[in-house]
Parts: structure tokens; C-alpha cells; sequence
């Protein structure tokens, strides 16, 4: 299970909050997609400790919405050896993995255009 309270590395958190500012998606939506992407590419987090030393600490039902489950059931299903604050990094690593692919648009027409 996820903790309640969840960050991520502020490099990524710098380009979630640059990407709302060209497309207007706000960082916890492109967080969510992000992860998506992430597992659909085939990343899988190696399980070496990463620092989250991002300041936009949101609770993990803003972070998740209505994919809180289906975040978290992935994450146990790839990942049942990781407690809570490892599940947190994986989670972020997939994040930070997934806005690769995302950062780079300069409108939502373009973002949009990805799907």
C-alpha cells in the first residue's frame, strides 16, 4: 500500500509543473498518464533507493484519483517484495520514467495528439 503522503524528485516535479504551463494538464493528471507509459514501454523500477526530495507533497488520492486501485494493484503485482516507501520510489521512478515521453509538448493539441 501506498503511503498517504506522497513525493517526487524535484527534476520531475520541475517538468510536470513546466508541461501544465505549456498545456495546462495539471501535474497530477500527467503524473498519472506518465505512469501508464511507463509500464506500457516495459521500465521496471530496480529497486535502488532514489531521494524524493521534490517540494509538492500531495496525498496519494489527489496524486492517483479514481486510478488509485488500479496504481496500486500494478505496483504490488510487479513489485510484492517492496513495502510502502519503496512502492512511494517505484511509483516515482515510473513517473519520472513516463514524463520522458511527455515533457517536450508545447500545447494540449500536441499532447493530446500522443494518445
Amino acid at each position: 500500500m501506498l503511503p498517504n503522503r506522497m513525493h517526487l524528485k524535484k527534476q520531475t516535479e520541475e517538468q510536470l509543473k513546466r508541461l501544465k504551463s505549456h498545456t495546462g494538464v495539471t501535474p497530477n493528471v500527467s503524473a498519472r498518464i506518465a505512469f501508464f507509459r511507463s509500464l506500457e514501454s516495459g521500465y521496471r523500477f530496480s529497486g535502488e533507493p532514489i531521494s524524493l526530495d521534490g517540494g509538492l507533497s500531495l496525498d496519494k488520492v489527489t496524486w492517483l484519483g479514481d486510478l488509485e486501485l488500479a496504481v496500486e494493484t500494478l505496483l504490488r503485482k510487479y513489485y510484492p517484495e517492496l513495502g510502502s516507501k519503496e512502492l512511494e520510489q517505484a511509483w516515482a521512478a515510473h513517473v519520472e520514467d513516463g514524463i520522458a515521453s511527455l515533457r517536450s509538448h508545447k500545447s494540449l493539441t500536441g499532447f493530446s495528439n500522443t494518445f
